[in-house]
């Protein structure tokens, strides 16, 4: 197991009990886009999300992890209400999103903070901060004489201190960590419920990564957020996370607590995911594990029966690539598509 993986205490497995009442509650979520060739019209669906499942309790941080083109994004996008479902429902504090008029839309974004993944392009280069943390608030209709006030402790929240050293500025007068830090700001200027944070690392110096993701679980555990964490790398999910859901070609393939996915994995894929880990330490080159072969398959066309069974090398013939698996519970709250726990 790779040594960024340690058995220490963890900032996630401190953190406190989320509550038992679901605040998003994703059933059976499917979502398709078409493709289009020219005057030869449909030429095809691209199966992005596919039948996905899971809850989401108030003041709970999960991450869903992933290789690039799983889906994790547009499952993330759905769920802030950009992408329209095909099929199954998103419920949020018990309301379908797919239900909403246009109104209630607006209402709904505006209690769910999105962290993008690159701070230097999520910013308008012409905005001084201020102006960038106001913004929400204008289009949102508070008070104006309420705008200083929350600007001035949202920067403090996430440690732009002195104030008035950074309200001024403008982007590139900022570092990374520091355009980052706004980022977050801007995502929690509106008091939301949840965050949905898009890689929010991946840009950022490996100094500084640390520093923003406890900086997100202070701010969570202060303000009882629900977090969504979406990221393709596992040696940061245990800073952050009580549970991690594994995502491959439109599936959650594995769904389970930090400590028992990490040490405990059931699925093949996610044992894939956790050799593929970078590993500093040369001691555990013992424990090297072969990654399978192979890309992901297209989603346009996916493969007959379990996605995974073309790499797979515990694959049962006969069964696995003919007939999708089961979402099976073999360890209490620790669910697996795979048909070798049946």
């Amino acid at each position: 197991m790779p040594s960024e993986i340690s058995s220490e205490t963890t900032l996630a497995t401190a953190a406190p009990v989320a509550a038992r009442e679901p605040l998003v509650r994703v059933r059976d979520l499917r979502v398709w886009f078409d493709l289009r060739r020219g005057a030869f019209g449909h030429a095809g669906s691209v199966h992005a999300v596919d039948g996905v499942n899971f809850d989401l309790d108030a003041g709970e941080a999960i991450a869903i992890v992933g290789e690039s083109g799983c889906g994790k994004s547009t499952l993330m996008k759905t769920i802030l209400g950009l992408n329209q479902a095909t099929a199954g429902q998103v419920n949020f504090g018990g309301k379908a999103v797919g239900d909403m008029s246009r109104q209630e839309l607006k209402a709904y974004r505006s209690r769910i903070g999105y962290v993008q993944q690159d701070p230097f392009g999520a910013l308008a280069p012409f905005m001084t901060v201020e102006r960038l943390l106001s913004e929400p608030l204008v289009i949102n209709g508070v008070p104006t004489h309420e705008h200083q006030e929350r600007i001035h402790r949202v920067m403090e929240e996430v440690k732009l201190a002195p104030v008035e050293d950074f309200v001024g500025k403008f982007p590139h007068q900022l570092s990374g960590g520091q355009l980052q830090r706004v980022v977050i700001a801007r995502a929690m200027i509106l008091q939301p419920r949840m965050i949905v944070a898009d890689e929010p690392v991946s840009m950022l110096d490996a100094s500084v990564r640390v520093e923003i993701l406890k900086l997100l679980r202070t701010l969570q555990e202060e303000h009882h957020l629900s977090v969504m964490y979406i990221t393709h790398d596992l040696s940061t999910v245990r800073y952050f996370s009580e549970r991690i859901f594994v995502m491959y070609a439109g599936w959650l393939v594995e769904r389970a607590p930090v400590d028992e996915l990490l040490y405990s994995p059931l699925h093949p894929y996610t044992d894939a995911l956790l050799a593929a880990t970078s590993d500093p330490d040369a001691r555990n080159a013992l424990t090297y594990k072969q990654v399978p072969p192979g890309e992901p398959p297209s989603l346009v066309k996916p493969p007959q029966g379990c996605r995974f069974h073309p790499r797979c090398p515990k694959r049962i013939e006969g069964l696995c690539d003919v007939e999708a698996p089961p979402d099976l519970t073999p360890q209490p709250n620790h669910n697996v598509l795979c048909w070798l726990y049946k």
